[in-house]
């Protein structure tokens, strides 16, 4: 017998108290590890205060998120709004020799201690116009020309993703230009939670749509990558599917696509992949077979096979990713939790990407070798 989630976030199958309340609680799996210990409120209210050795990491924020009006320090809640707002936020990262790499240290109390604490420098809300010629003033800043759009999951608040994209940059260092597109994710866990995020995160792609061409048109990028985790995914593969379909083309500029952790399902992944054609990004695909959060998913969707946690060895899908040309990397000997470990170990990763290209090898080529993580 197989769950389903109803219209009003209920399981639709006969079980008793005892098994809601233990799906309940294996959905704190689906949770990231760092939200936790993080403030309930006002993480994105700035401090001025410099401290040496820190890095300052902008973010640029295209979000369906309405504006928040009880916690400035919020900026967006959890609501759905009816267009694109924008902002520019700095975020500073503590010293190295402060700080474990892959870890978001979240302050006790905002605005915290920039010391050892991640926190908020700047925050403004931009319109546009605005964001576009906030593509251009970091492009010229920090003399980087490649963009990087990253996609949130489940359980999602804006400071989460922000700061989740701080580190991602800080730890990488990835000569990028860091945009968050982040949807309406409500910053909770629960079933009736999740069913919610999944209507908002489906919703916003058109509005993910719209941030890509807006990305690719800036003069000032040569490059987009896309980087998207867990149910940001589905949004991610809807909004590149629509836009090929109605424009025949994803776009020269967009040139990769990260998939971490998705929460996709794998056969509406194979249709998406044929409705976008042969002009298409270099998928890279990043998995781990023990995922729990992904197999907690799979049986809310009925036993729906979430393209997160399949084991690429076997078929169908090596001969498939083989065909398509995708990029697997299997992260599941790496340390962390199962389903953020790509973030959480982020140089471990970058260096199995390294050691690929370090053989001769560039990443499009040969994708039917998968590369398996080690400690």
């Amino acid at each position: 017998m197989s769950w389903a989630v109803d219209e009003q976030g209920r399981l639709t199958t006969p079980g008793t108290r005892n098994r809601l309340r233990a799906m309940g609680v294996a959905l704190l799996a689906l949770a990231c590890s760092s939200c936790a210990t993080r403030p309930v409120q006002g993480v994105l209210a700035p401090t001025v205060e410099a401290v040496p050795g820190s890095s300052r990491i902008p973010i640029l924020i295209a979000t369906t998120r309405q504006r928040s009006s009880d916690d400035p320090g919020e900026m967006f809640g959890s609501e759905r709004a009816e267009a694109l707002s924008y902002a520019k936020i700095v975020v500073s990262v503590p010293p190295d020799d402060n700080r474990k790499i892959g870890v978001i240290q979240w302050p006790i109390s905002p605005p915290g201690d920039p010391q050892r604490d991640f926190v908020t420098v700047s925050a403004d809300y931009i319109d546009k116009r605005e964001f576009g010629a906030a593509i251009s003033g970091v492009s010229k800043e920090s003399r980087r020309n490649r963009a990087m759009i990253f996609i949130h999951g489940f359980n999602n608040r804006l400071d989460d993703a922000a700061y989740r994209l701080a580190q991602i940059v800080q730890d990488s260092k990835a000569p990028v230009i860091p945009i968050l597109f982040s949807w309406p994710s409500r910053g909770v866990v629960g079933l009736r939670a999740y069913e919610r995020d999944r209507e908002n995160s489906g919703q916003s792609s058109d509005e993910l749509e719209q941030l890509i061409d807006t990305v690719a048109l800036s003069p000032r990028v040569s490059e987009v990558t896309i980087v998207c985790h867990s149910m940001g995914c589905a949004t991610t593969l809807e909004a590149l599917r629509a836009k090929s379909m109605r424009n025949g083309k994803i776009g020269a500029k967009v040139r990769n696509v990260l998939l971490v952790a998705p929460d996709v399902d794998v056969n509406h992944f194979r249709a998406q992949l044929q409705q976008m054609g042969n002009a298409r990004p270099r998928f890279v695909l990043f998995l781990s077979q023990d995922d729990h959060a992904l197999k907690i998913s799979k049986t809310l969707w009925g036993g729906a096979t979430r393209l997160g946690d399949i084991d690429p060895r076997l078929e169908p899908y090596k001969s498939e990713f083989r065909h398509e040309r995708i990029v697997v990397f299997d992260l599941t000997h790496l340390n962390g939790d199962p389903h953020s470990r790509a973030f959480d170990e982020v140089q471990s990763v970058m260096g199995m990407i390294e050691r690929r290209l370090a053989e001769g090898q560039q990443l499009d080529e040969d994708p039917s070798r998968t590369v398996v993580a080690s400690h």
